[in-house]
Parts: C-alpha cells; structure tokens; sequence
C-alpha cells in the first residue's frame, strides 16, 4: 500500500496491490468517517467495494472482514459498533452497505426505506448511487476505487465537507 496522498483537505488518494492492503485501506478510510456520514461507493463490478468495507466495518468494530459480504442480493447489511476513533466515543455507530445495483426506478427504491437508515450515529455506504440523483443529493462524499492493472487499485476519498482535515 502506497502513503496516501491528500491532494487537498478534503481528498485522500491510496493505491493498493492486494486485497488485504484495501481491506487496510477501509481501516484508514474509517477514521475519516463521522457520522452521519452518507458516501457514495464507486467502482466496477469486482472491483473491492465489498472489501474495502470489510476493512471499515473492522475499524469502526462494527465487525470482522470475513463477516462482511457483499449486499448485491440483500440490498442491505447492517453492522453496529463502537470505535477508538471517533470523538462519539462509546457510542454506537450504524454502519450501512447499501447495493443499488439491481434497483431500477426511483420506487424500488424508496421502498428501500433509506431514510429511516439516515440517523446521527450511521454512516451510509451506497454502492451504484450515483444511478439516482436523489441518492446523490443526500451524500457528503464517495470514494472511488479504480482497478490499475492485475490487483492494483486506485482508491479516493473525496468529502464535500472539512471533516476530512482532522
């Protein structure tokens, strides 16, 4: 895993070579997560979403990696936790890895029921957002992840707000 570069306050770029370096990544990545945080999380199929959050999960203690999977047929998983990491110290943190891929109109996906999902202690990872602009409204970043070649990986955190400066 390469040292992450912060091309200004708000964005965070890392490259990996393996899954475990991404699964760090997500570790790294949490401790800019302060919920409530909504992020979109983009990427090709197969290209470490999943992974990546495996590592956030594990950082905000909300689970280990191999307890996360993907939400591609649940629509969404829901993890609960605590962590070291942020100012909310001993409370809970909900975090949410939402999968919109199958989603196909605006009314599928309001059943989904995001709205009760968006709580001051969550933080939203919404895969395939970006297929609705009234999903990419309500996000305060995303982060983007790039295959290079074989098993390199460019992954991007940008937040629209300071928190990223901390």
């Amino acid at each position: 895993m390469s040292e992450p570069k912060a091309l200004n306050k708000n964005v965070r770029v890392f490259t990996t070579h393996s899954a475990e370096e991404t699964i760090q990544v997500g570790r790294e990545l949490a401790k800019f997560l302060d919920p409530p945080e909504v992020l979109l999380l983009r990427g090709d199929l197969g290209a470490g979403k999943t992974t990546l959050v495996k590592g956030i999960a594990a950082a905000l203690g909300a689970a280990e990696p191999e307890e996360v999977t993907s939400p591609t047929f649940t629509l969404i998983h829901e993890y609960a936790g605590r962590s070291v990491e942020h100012a909310n110290l001993g409370e809970t943190i909900l975090l949410y890895h939402l999968d919109l891929y199958r989603i196909e109109n605006q009314r599928q996906l309001d059943t989904l029921g995001m709205e009760e999902l968006m709580t001051p202690q969550s933080v939203l990872l919404i895969e395939w957002g970006e297929k609705f602009p009234s999903v990419t409204a309500r996000c305060d970043g995303e982060i983007v992840i790039e295959t290079l070649h074989g098993d390199e990986r460019r992954i991007t955190l940008v937040l629209q707000s300071p928190k990223a400066a901390s």
